[in-house]
Parts: structure tokens; C-alpha cells; sequence
């Protein structure tokens, strides 16, 4: 079963949302990093972003895990306020 981990985030511009996404399209991702799907939901009004990132399995929740976690504030859209884990119990694409 996927695994999600929802972080979420205040104090985000919308300038800093725009370099963000740039510096996704043009660069690999960090070292170490499974496979993973990201999804960026940003509240321009509110100054808010919500991040979800599913990984696959367990194993390459903990590897993400690890490696968001030794990633520095700068390559974040914000301040960090929570940071939680989900089983993805549905998903669809059409």
C-alpha cells in the first residue's frame, strides 16, 4: 500500500512558489530519493502550501523520510508547521 507524507507550510509567496516549481522542472531529484509522486497545493491568499508526497512502499517511505529531513530550510516553500504520515486508501487518475 502507498504511503503519504503531508507536510505543511506557512509564510509561502507566491514568487517563491514560482522559483520552486522552476527549480522541480529543471533539476534532479536529491540523492538518495526513491521514486516518489509530489503534489504542491499552495493558498497564495493565506500564505499557505501543502505538499504530499507518496511513496510507494514502506522502504521508500523511510528513505524520503530521511532525506527531507536532511534537506535545509532554503529548499522549502516556507516555514514547516506539521509534518504527518497516511496510508493512501484511495486513488484515481483519469
Amino acid at each position: 500500500m502507498a504511503i503519504a507524507r503531508v507536510v505543511s507550510f506557512e509564510d509561502v509567496s507566491s514568487d517563491r512558489m514560482t522559483e520552486l516549481q522552476q527549480r522541480m522542472d529543471e533539476g534532479e531529484p536529491p540523492e538518495g530519493m526513491p521514486p516518489v509522486e509530489v503534489l504542491v497545493l499552495h493558498d497564495a491568499g493565506g500564505g499557505r502550501a501543502l505538499v504530499i508526497q507518496v511513496f510507494e512502499s514502506e522502504d521508500d517511505y523511510r528513505r524520503g523520510e530521511e532525506v527531507f529531513a536532511a534537506m535545509p530550510a532554503t529548499d522549502t516553500p516556507g516555514r514547516r508547521t506539521t509534518v504527518s504520515r497516511y496510508e493512501v486508501a484511495a486513488r484515481m487518475t483519469s
